[in-house]
């Protein structure tokens, strides 16, 4: 979700929440509901999208991908929804912490909030490529783990992390803290802290850098594998498998989540380790710049999903076809998408066996004379 700064650079932080009698700037609260709108219709609509596509594909390969596919969609809405909530509950009442949340529970909910939905879909992008790496590179002992009990497991230990990693801080009795815009909670990031605030900041930078790092070598290596498949069968002049454009097109899906997990979420992990080391104290620079980075990371939960909606095989389809039209007009060079409506029609329409009592194909009828 997106939370604007309004308090005004002076506002200085004490404890877990920010000085009250410091000036704040009114903004309007019509960005961070047009957010959380576009988010969630977003996400409904690629989830309708997956959920398609499992039906289709319930028996295959590509069920575990999306099976998890659908996991980190539906974190990504209901990040939307409940930061969004708290996000417009805060503004509707004037962010004014000291009166309606003396306790500070509400700041630790939505901190939990912040810190699980940030987490939870940086380790489902690398589970994904992971689970995609294994299924081009060692596809036999995929197939031994494919199982959908397997799959709700492994969603469900990835959940819980981010839980753990999420509700650490309230274990430790270190309760989340009223950042300097007044709009949202989350580590303790500037203003006084000790070495466990520190150690809680890293591990949670720590665990989404890993994240994204194990995201990277795992895409590169399923990336330079099925390039290589690719070669060979070309270089032996052999018919590429119907396997061959869903690996694509899950490694498609897959380079744009690390992309944009990397641009959206990079700099404010790297920005948490660096206030974490740093006393950065409470210059306009550093808040100007925290602002800009939380709101970088806003944006991965809304273009998550359109990952799912854009780079589908028969987008991929037609982008490739505009571009090889456009590239060279005048060749004669047509691009064939393997595993495409057509081709799969005609397997599918090709029959394994012959009636002999009919009705018969007009190339395979059988004469009743010539059984006798």
């Amino acid at each position: 979700m997106l939370y604007n700064g309004s308090a005004n650079a002076g506002c200085s932080v004490s404890g877990d929440v920010c000085n009250g009698s410091c000036t704040k700037k009114e903004v309007s609260v019509t960005p961070t509901a047009i957010s959380m709108t576009v988010g969630i219709v977003s996400n409904t609509l690629a989830l309708f999208i997956l959920i398609k596509a499992y039906r289709r594909f319930r028996l295959k390969s590509k069920a575990a991908f999306l099976m998890f596919a659908s996991g980190l969609v539906v974190t990504d809405f209901l990040g939307h929804l409940i930061n969004g909530s708290l996000a417009l509950y805060v503004y509707a009442s004037q962010k004014d912490w000291e009166t309606f949340d003396p306790h500070k529970s509400l700041c630790d909910f939505f901190g939990v909030s912040m810190a699980f939905f940030g987490l939870t879909p940086l380790l489902l992008g690398g589970l994904m490529a992971v689970e995609r790496c294994f299924g081009v590179t060692r596809p036999l002992f995929h197939v031994t783990v494919q199982g959908a009990h397997h799959v709700r497991r492994l969603l469900g230990l990835t959940w819980l992390l981010g839980l753990l990693v999420a509700l650490l801080p309230l274990l430790l009795q270190r309760s989340y803290q009223v950042q300097r815009s007044r709009s949202w909670c989350f580590f303790h990031l500037q203003g006084p802290r000790d070495w466990l605030d520190v150690l809680l900041l890293i591990l949670f930078s720590a665990l989404g850098l890993l994240a994204l790092l194990v995201s990277l070598v795992c895409n590169t290596v399923t990336f330079l594998t099925l390039l290589r498949r690719r070669v060979q069968l070309d270089r032996d002049h052999h018919r590429h498998s119907r396997n061959t454009s869903h690996h694509c097109e899950m490694v498609c899906q897959l380079l744009a989540i690390m992309l944009v997990s990397c641009v959206c979420w990079g700099p404010i992990l790297i920005t948490g380790i660096i206030f974490s080391l740093q006393d950065h104290g409470e210059d306009q620079t550093s808040y100007a710049h925290m602002l800009l980075v939380v709101r970088m990371a806003t944006w991965n939960q809304i273009l998550d999903p359109w990952v799912y909606i854009l780079l589908r095989k028969a987008v991929l389809r037609r982008l490739f076809q505009v571009a090889l039209r456009l590239c060279s007009p005048h060749s004669e060079f047509r691009f064939q998408w393997q595993g495409s409506i057509e081709a799969s029609s005609s397997v599918i329409s090709r029959p394994d066996f012959i009636c002999l009592h009919g009705p018969y194909l007009p190339d395979t009828a059988i004469q009743s004379d010539d059984l006798r």
